[in-house]
């Protein structure tokens, strides 16, 4: 698909997590694969988003963030959502999302009304594309249809991206997924939203590498507002936006902060460090003048 703007919230990335979510092609899926079956799955599924979102602006980012969790293991087949003693959901990486309880709500509803229909991965499909069209980003139809993953294992999410990932490793993990570089950069725009806590950055304030310094490459006046905000030796667990100045807004200013040397996250920055990468970030400023990306992207191709 192509996609073009000109307007200062580029709908370039946000098309992008459009085409991630409907990454289950192969498999049956279809937009209104539903229409007989349980035709008010959107609707629920939105209701129980917005809901959520106007009592805690912050499940937005948790639905998404636990969207891409999911896929990025085994497909996008909701194995994030089972419980059990070495589940996906019980590993470090995804300690701290959030969100479970929308999709809950959600599937009550709908077997309520469409007893044995509807599938927790599409549910989670459509609560994500929700919660980008509830901060600002642009709408897509989600093509719908997946089946539910039966088996969730903690050691499968070894290979979820990390914070302090460098580039090349990044662009490994992304390239055993079949996912480009283009496609990481791309996809870690969503951090557009969301926070961070302090542990997971307070080393890159204080002592980098040892160096009893900051990281060199964090802008010299954003450094003293994120120590004031994760003071050495303060709440590890307080947490802070990763789109300094617009934390709930889905926009650009992500690749502007990377630029300006205001990433939070030590991956985020790396992305503005390494050429490769950098130009990437530059076209979604739209530095080059660039109108239009052509996506199409599948996991397990």
């Amino acid at each position: 698909m192509e996609v073009f703007s000109h307007s200062k919230t580029p709908i370039l990335f946000v098309v992008f997590l459009a085409t991630f979510i409907t990454l289950a092609l192969g498999q049956g899926t279809r937009v209104g694969f539903y229409q007989t079956t349980c035709p008010r799955v959107e609707t629920v599924v939105r209701a129980s988003v917005q809901s959520a979102v106007r009592s805690d602006p912050t499940i937005a980012p948790g639905l998404l963030r636990m969207f891409f969790h999911d896929c990025f293991v085994n497909g996008c087949d909701a194995s994030i959502l089972i419980d059990g003693p070495s589940s996906e959901k019980i590993a470090l990486p995804n300690s701290q999302l959030r969100g479970f309880d929308v999709i809950d709500a959600a599937k009550r509803q709908l077997e309520a009304t469409c007893p044995g229909v509807v599938s927790c991965a599409d549910i989670l499909a459509l609560a994500a594309r929700d919660s980008v069209v509830l901060t600002g980003g642009t709408s897509w139809p989600v093509p719908t249809g997946r089946r539910d993953g039966l088996v969730s294992q903690a050691s499968d999410t070894v290979n979820l991206p990390a914070f302090n990932d460098p580039v090349s490793i990044q662009i490994r993990k992304f390239t055993d997924k079949n996912l480009n570089t283009q496609d990481l950069v791309a996809l870690s725009g969503a951090h557009t939203i969301g926070t961070a806590a302090c542990v997971l950055f307070r080393y890159r304030l204080y002592n980098f590498n040892n160096t009893n310094g900051p990281d060199p490459t964090i802008d010299q006046a954003f450094l003293p507002q994120l120590r004031t905000l994760c003071p050495d030796g303060g709440d590890a667990t307080r947490r802070v936006g990763l789109d300094t100045g617009s934390v709930n807004n889905f926009d650009n200013s992500y690749f502007a902060n990377l630029r300006s040397g205001r990433g939070v996250l030590e991956s985020d920055a790396a992305l503005w460090s390494n050429p490769t990468t950098q130009r990437l970030v530059q076209r979604f400023l739209g530095l080059r003048g660039l109108l239009g990306l052509t996506f199409n992207v599948e996991f397990g191709r």
